[in-house]
């Protein structure tokens, strides 16, 4: 996906939410993308845990981070979304973040205004820097983009209202301050309720995120078209396949505690039920196969006959 920016310029233009599910690897990503959704979004939280096994508490570094973002956006053909926690230092540190973000190749990232160590968004004990140091990250990571890759969209995000003394008011200037700086969408994170959603979208002076958590945090359940009527343009789901993947994967391991192979066979059932072929289809092995009759010597044919296993050229 070469042109992931401009293709989520392109589907934040139109007049209609932009809903994107959040993945924590390339594997899940790849059945989102099968599915089918115009832009997906890499989770931070599944990403540090998923790859390090620690919370969303800063604990995951920024290679770490980008080297999924890439492995995400390569395995997928639409545009990717990536968490990219607080630029990981300040303005400075920004430039080098946004410039591996563009070389990733994904749509868009989001910066935060927390300190560091940083922590999930809805979370306790959140703090964020200076409104004034915040602009000038912000300022950075537009100047980036300018110069680098112009349709290369920047999301920032405020943590002001979850703060120990955090206000509304607080995040709704910071918002706009951030858009004023060059920011392509302001994300307010932790709204409490539906009437504070409602201002966000009549005072924030630009395109707008809104991260739907679920249960995870303080933020509402709210249905879809009321955040159009608002003035959202982007939700996010963040957590979804972690979630799903740690609740999945608890019920299937608990039934194979119980009986293994009982346990097996259901989950074979269970997936050959799905749409996306055999494991080898879904993973691309036809593709593999495909590329050595193409570039390798016709002899490295020979060794499919008479060898062993499934055929991943017919599955």
């Amino acid at each position: 996906m070469t042109d992931s920016g401009a293709t989520l310029r392109k589907h934040l233009d139109r007049d209609e939410l932009l809903v994107c599910p959040g993945v924590h690897d390339p594997l899940t990503a790849g059945v989102a993308d099968a599915v089918g959704f115009d832009a997906i979004y890499m989770t931070g939280y599944g990403t540090s845990l998923s790859k390090t096994g620690y919370p969303d508490a800063g604990f995951i570094t920024m290679p770490e981070m980008i080297s999924n973002a890439a492995n995400i956006q390569e395995r997928i053909d639409v545009p990717l979304i990536a968490d990219a926690d607080n630029g990981y230092g300040n303005a400075t540190n920004v430039i080098r973040t946004v410039r591996e973000y563009i070389k990733a190749g994904v749509g868009a990232i989001h910066i935060e205004d927390q300190t560091f160590p940083k922590r999930c968004g809805h979370t306790k004990g959140r703090q964020v820097i200076p409104r004034e140091e915040a602009v000038g990250k912000i300022e950075a990571a537009a100047d980036v983009r300018d110069n680098r890759a112009e349709d290369f969209v920047l999301i920032a995000r405020t943590d002001a209202r979850g703060t120990g003394d955090g206000s509304l008011d607080e995040a709704i200037g910071r918002a706009n301050d951030f858009l004023e700086a060059g920011a392509d969408v302001a994300f307010v994170e932790g709204p409490t309720d539906e009437s504070e959603l409602e201002r966000i979208g009549r005072e924030v002076d630009g395109p707008l995120v809104y991260n739907f958590v679920g249960n995870l945090g303080s933020s509402p359940y709210v249905e879809l078209p009321s955040l159009a009527e608002w003035g959202f343009d982007l939700v996010l789901f963040p957590i979804t396949s972690t979630l799903s993947t740690i609740a999945n994967v608890y019920a299937d391991l608990s039934a194979f505690a119980d009986d293994p192979v009982a346990a097996m066979r259901d989950i074979d059932d269970d997936f050959d039920a799905q749409p996306v072929g055999s494991l080898h289809e879904f993973t691309g092995f036809p593709e593999v196969v495909e590329w050595e009759r193409q570039y390798l010597p016709g002899e490295e044919q020979d060794k499919y006959e008479g060898s062993l296993g499934d055929d991943p050229e017919t599955e």
